[in-house]
């Protein structure tokens, strides 16, 4: 954990040059990914989106690790809305550690507002995703088995920092809650990985998605 947390912090520097080249519209946040629930460790002009220390991911499985974009541990240029209807441009990249394990993630946030009233200027730094799609390579199986290893190192994480053997219904219900808000279900075998290292059927993992549902 110590080595982890040495290489998280050494991309605060990045993080604060990149912030102060691009200006206050431009958010950067790390996030720590050996504790899923509270990832967020740093964050510098957080009053583009809000992001706080302590707080966990939103986008990471649901939006990044399932686009058909994510190729060599990074998306690039996916866009969401906030709360208040802002359009918010990103890029997240996986950190990982020396031994090859994803740690981390490193979020650009780029609140491009500003930019609809400048609509050359928008159309070159907004181009459709899609274009990236007719050069799409042969790497697919590759990128999707990455992705799983990802996922259920996130599941594995999550469960292990919650999961103990006194943990009462109700706060199972709520583990499946968060797994289930974070995108991790979407991902094919995570319900049966989730069962298992809860030490809980399938069948009862369903029941509590459907409770929360």
């Amino acid at each position: 954990m110590e080595e982890s947390k040495k290489v998280l912090e050494s991309f605060i520097p990045i993080a604060k040059a990149t912030a102060k080249m691009f200006g206050q519209n431009c958010e950067v946040v790390i996030h720590d990914l050996t504790n899923p629930q509270a990832s967020v460790i740093f964050t510098v002009n957080n009053h583009v989106t809000g992001r706080k220390i302590g707080q966990s991911f939103d986008h990471l499985v649901k939006t990044v690790l399932l686009s058909t974009d994510f190729k060599e541990d990074y998306l690039a240029g996916y866009t969401f809305l906030t709360e208040d209807n802002r359009t918010i441009r990103s890029s997240t990249s996986l950190i990982r550690d020396s031994k090859d394990k994803v740690i981390g993630a490193f979020c650009i946030n780029f609140d491009v507002e500003a930019l609809n009233q400048m609509q050359q200027f928008l159309n070159v730094m907004l181009p459709a995703q899609d274009e990236t799609l007719a050069n799409a390579t042969d790497d697919g199986n590759e990128t999707i088995e990455n992705v799983e290893a990802i996922v259920d190192q996130l599941i594995s994480q999550i469960i292990e920092n919650s999961n103990h053997s006194t943990m009462k219904r109700q706060e199972k219900i709520e583990l499946i809650r968060f797994m289930d808000e974070k995108g991790i279900f979407l991902m094919k075998g995570s319900v049966e990985k989730v069962a298992s290292l809860m030490g809980i059927s399938k069948v009862t993992v369903y029941s509590y998605l459907d409770e929360i549902k």
